[in-house]
């Protein structure tokens, strides 16, 4: 049997913002203990080197020992770092270095640099697979324009390239054609904003990115929407979702970047091309957090 500790993918697992100084130099030490602080709010694992985590900006070196900082603050089973690259074998590689750092799982999205077909997407997954670790998919096709349909995450199951996949579609009635065709590959919620109803579906855990901001929150909703318990997710989820709807903006990285420094951790500034919300983006993010701060939800 499979227990939870095999699957290290299982319950909140924050897809982590990386703080930068003001020189957009990474700082490691306020990263490590941003890591440790999650965990110790009660989220279960951290998701480094994800889109939140800005990984596209950052050199070579800065990638890899991100993930090595990740893993000393809060241990590798409790570490899945995002190994998206254009090219299948530069993914296998970054697969290699989390396995070799000690991590428990990696996320991986399709193939990006251009609108990858069946084939092409089968080929990259059974790529990485072959670094030994578990392979998340990370299903994104807003951004990435390859739609990992649940017929085709099926296959991937079926030939052991995936054993779960985060969901970030938007469509929730994938969720139940999902479990349908591949009743044994896990759901993670993988957007914000339909994270109660993606949890109701059946989910086994969450990629989350509100959780830089507010933890004790976002994990006492998971948990009670994971229960049936709705009398305490339906409202809280309410209360929070001015601000999970924005994991799902083009603006997301900067929006949960303010609303940590609004809650009094670091968020701090992006690397370009990233640029400032504009003010009133600005304004709509501190009034949700603000609120959400005062309603006692942090």
């Amino acid at each position: 049997m499979t227990t939870d500790r095999q699957r290290p993918w299982h319950g909140v697992l924050v897809a982590t913002a990386l703080p930068l100084t003001a020189e957009l130099a990474v700082d490691h030490d306020a990263f490590a203990g941003h890591c440790a602080w999650l965990v110790a709010n009660g989220c279960d694992g951290v998701v480094p080197n994800g889109s939140l985590g800005e990984y596209q900006v950052l050199t070579p070196e800065e990638r890899a020992r991100v993930v090595e900082t990740a893993v000393a603050a809060v241990g590798g089973e409790r570490v899945m770092p995002g190994v998206a690259a254009y090219g299948a074998a530069e993914a296998r590689r970054w697969a290699e270095q989390a396995r070799d750092a000690g991590c428990g799982a990696v996320m991986l999205l399709p193939p990006n640099a251009y609108r990858a077909g069946e084939r092409a997407v089968l080929a990259h997954y059974a790529e990485v697979a072959r670094a030994g670790l578990p392979v998340v998919a990370y299903n994104n096709p807003v951004d990435t324009k390859v739609d990992l349909v649940p017929e085709l995450l099926a296959k991937l199951h079926g030939e052991g390239y995936v054993q779960a996949v985060k969901e970030f579609s938007g469509d929730v009635r994938r969720a139940y054609r999902i479990a349908e065709l591949a009743p044994e590959l896990d759901l993670l919620i993988g957007a914000d904003d339909v994270a109660l109803e993606l949890a109701l579906a059946g989910a086994k855990g969450w990629v989350a990115g509100y959780p830089n901001a507010l933890p004790k929150a976002s994990v006492q909703l998971y948990r009670a929407a994971v229960a049936g318990d709705l009398d305490t997710a339906l409202p809280l989820y309410r209360q929070l979702h001015p601000l999970l709807r924005w994991d799902s903006r083009v603006e997301f990285v900067q929006a949960i970047k303010l609303s940590m420094d609004i809650a009094g951790r670091y968020g701090g500034p992006c690397r370009p091309p990233r640029e400032p919300l504009p003010p009133q983006q600005r304004a709509a993010v501190r009034a949700a957090t603000e609120k959400a701060l005062a309603a006692g939800l942090g």
